[in-house]
């Protein structure tokens, strides 16, 4: 299998579990917790973002969501019923629903969940979900699976109903075929979101598809709103979002949840049910309204027209929108990722809404190598910052951690 000029493509799986710090002792690796109520009591981000307020106005109800990942277990208690027809790219035996490792039900969960059952309850209940599978490197290797099923799981899920496309995989490599994928799903008006990856204390190589300029690359935070640790850093990042301290299903038995880090996995399911939110309350929006919108409200300290390599555009807010009505949606036509015209579905708006905040385009990024210090960390960048509920001088204290406090540090 390769990529771009013939290097072998390592399908890495971003999974938050594999990126933890044995210096984190309040996180419990791999410890077991029962599938009961106290798991929702962890998701600690739901009430920092307002969700019960949110969901007096919006569930998310009307918009369907593509998960590519590992699979998508129908039958766990807070998704059933939430779950429709889907697509296995892999080749492999099993099915959509056949989830070989447990990520893509986290994921599924952490974006359309009812939390029934005492399960992981979704930022966007109301929402339905596509499953999409593709393989990660073990599972390829044991089935001897497609090489380029990611491709085809781009190119099903931009044919398919979803609105969103919600992807928390990832590969150092970038692929021709992959990025043409990238460039069907926008010419059909998705809203396609990716995990930047964990391994930004390490090697911080770019991951794709987050790193094409057409792909939200999201990256993680913690309770106080400052970028997580591991969340890979640089020029593709364009959004943060909660990913530490986010309980997953431990393996493919779903027997119990794991306390730990969800990482950018998560935080990208949580910004594909944002989008979810926010689409839902504006259904004749398009994808590039609803990400100018996502944009506009993002929770940032610093210049707007600016980027940090940290955080992006800064922490997401959908309830800046769905409960203050603030956000300038701008060009239905016009990518706040590049700057260029999509094409978009057909009944897209024919006359532009007002201008939305001037904001920065994405930098194409095709360049397999490390992101260089010294392109991390300029004086002007931001590490943290925290989540802004609206309301000047509003703390909400979860656990005796903030998440609303505005903080800011240089980078180092």
């Amino acid at each position: 299998m390769t990529a771009g000029m013939g290097r072998a493509r390592k399908r890495v799986r971003v999974l938050g579990a594999l990126a933890m710090a044995a210096s984190w002792s309040v996180l419990f690796v791999g410890g077991a917790q029962p599938a009961a109520a106290d798991t929702q009591s962890k998701q600690w981000y739901l009430s920092a973002m307002q969700a019960e307020e949110m969901w007096k106005v919006t569930t998310g109800e009307g918009i369907k969501v593509a998960v590519i990942d590992t699979g998508v277990n129908s039958s766990t208690p807070s998704l059933q019923g939430q779950v429709l027809k889907g697509v296995d790219a892999t080749g492999a035996p099993g099915g959509e629903t056949d989830d070989y490792d447990g990520h893509g039900t986290t994921m599924a969960e952490l974006i359309a969940g009812t939390g029934n059952g005492g399960g992981l309850k979704g930022l966007a209940p109301g929402a339905k979900i596509i499953p999409v599978r593709v393989s990660d490197s073990e599972f390829e290797k044991k089935h001897s699976s497609k090489a380029n099923d990611t491709v085809d799981a781009i190119r099903a899920a931009a044919d398919s109903d979803a609105r969103i496309i919600s992807m928390s995989f990832g590969s150092p490599y970038s692929m021709p075929e992959e990025r043409e994928a990238v460039k069907y799903a926008e010419s059909k008006g998705k809203l396609f979101l990716a995990s930047v990856g964990n391994e930004g204390h390490e090697a911080n190589r770019r991951e794709y598809p987050a790193s094409y300029p057409e792909v939200v690359g999201v990256a993680s935070a913690d309770r106080k709103g400052k970028v997580s640790f591991y969340s890979q850093h640089s020029d593709t990042v364009d959004v943060a979002s909660p990913g530490s301290d986010v309980p997953y299903w431990c393996d493919n038995s779903f027997k119990s949840y794991c306390d730990g880090d969800g990482g950018t996995s998560a935080a990208t399911a949580i910004a594909s049910a944002s989008a979810a939110l926010v689409w839902s309350l504006h259904p004749d929006w398009t994808a590039n309204q609803v990400l100018n919108v996502l944009f506009d409200t993002a929770g940032r300290d610093w210049k707007d027209g600016t980027r940090s390599k940290y955080l992006g555009h800064g922490l997401i807010r959908p309830s800046m929108n769905v409960l203050k009505g603030k956000g300038e949606p701008g060009d239905p036509d016009i990518s706040p990722l590049t700057k260029e015209r999509t094409t978009g579905p057909a009944g897209s708006s024919e006359k532009p809404a007002d201008s939305a905040s001037e904001q920065p385009a994405k930098n194409g990024a095709e360049a397999d190598k490390p992101v260089a210090a010294e392109e991390t960390k300029s004086s002007g960048d931001e590490s943290q910052l925290g989540l802004i509920l609206g309301v000047a001088a509003v703390v909400v204290v979860l656990g005796g951690v903030a998440y609303a406090v505005v903080r800011r540090r240089k980078a180092a």
